[in-house]
């Protein structure tokens, strides 16, 4: 299989994070298709008609995209323990869903900040995607720390997933503010091998 990918993608790094922790890693071999939303890369819509990474080509079937599509099929092909079933399947399902909310929000921030032209930029609207995000974090800490304090489950690696990305870009911001269960709890996963070994190059 060939993992469309980029570096500095939070949706590819939950499938990075996923590979490593069902032992799938050498089973994909990685490929570099970095892109932003005016600018998507040569040749990508051929596998992915959205243009956004990632992409999943399988040798048997259809590509994949959508990193909670590409997630459920390499947890499936891992046998299945990352979604488990029953009613904490539908836990870890709503965990991952909030966690592409807080990375949707993010990415909003980010293209408004770094590809709008300054004079266009709409501070009310970064600031109505941070309000999403913070009532995502306060949501976790209030409602869902028993849940994330459980077996590693693709819930927390969603939402790990999305608060190194807030920390990547938009750090100055606080999340962890009035969050300090939700913060101990990311503390301790960002030290996970699979979480520190695809956290994004430097300056990019």
């Amino acid at each position: 299989m060939k993992l469309l990918y980029s570096p500095t993608s939070p949706y590819v790094r939950k499938v990075m994070i996923l590979l490593q922790e069902t032992g799938q890693l050498d089973d994909v071999a990685l490929v570099p298709s970095s892109t932003a939303p005016t600018s998507p890369a040569p040749g990508l819509a051929a596998q992915n008609p959205l243009m956004k990474v990632p992409a999943l080509v399988r040798e048997d079937g259809a590509t994949l995209y959508d990193s909670r599509v590409i997630t459920a099929f390499l947890d499936d092909r891992a046998g299945g323990r990352m979604y488990s079933s029953g009613a904490r399947r539908w836990e870890i399902m709503t965990l991952e869903a909030t966690a592409d909310g807080i990375l949707d929000a993010a990415l909003a921030m980010t293209y408004e900040a770094r590809l709008r032209p300054e004079d266009k930029r709409w501070d009310d609207w970064s600031d109505a995607q941070w309000d999403k995000i913070a009532s995502a974090c306060a949501a976790l800490n209030t409602r869902w720390m028993s849940h994330l304090n459980g077996p590693l489950d693709m819930g927390q690696i969603a939402i790990a997933s999305a608060l190194g990305y807030v920390d990547f870009r938009h750090d100055a911001r606080g999340w962890r503010t009035g969050c300090d269960a939700l913060a101990a709890w990311y503390a301790t996963f960002a030290k996970r091998e699979s979480f520190t070994s695809t956290t994004p190059p430097e300056g990019s």
